[in-house]
């Protein structure tokens, strides 16, 4: 099972790399720091310096149809932010 999941591609993570060096990540929900930490250096050859985590919480939705309304959940997720050491960086697009 790997840790990482994907890379999280946005407006907003796009603007943040570009200026503070920091790139997000939807990781396994239960891995720690350290195995995000040797994941990343592994994955991409670079080294990090700091990671953020945080659990988001899957949100409630409902769906409405000809035969009535269906309740339902998305699911719940981890995101990690990792800082990369000055003068490095990860190109998602590189294979594109």
């Amino acid at each position: 099972m790997s840790i990482l999941k994907r890379p999280l591609v946005t407006e907003k993570f796009s603007a943040i790399s570009e200026k503070l060096n920091k790139y997000s990540f939807v990781v396994e929900k239960k891995s720690t720091k350290p195995e995000i930490q040797k994941a990343i250096e592994k994955m991409y050859d670079v080294e990090v310096t700091s990671i953020n985590t945080m659990v988001y919480a899957g949100k409630a939705k409902s769906r409405s149809t000809k035969k009535g309304i269906f309740p339902g959940r998305r699911p719940s997720y981890k995101k990690a932010i990792v800082t990369l050491k000055e003068g490095q960086k990860i190109d998602f697009f590189q294979n594109v």
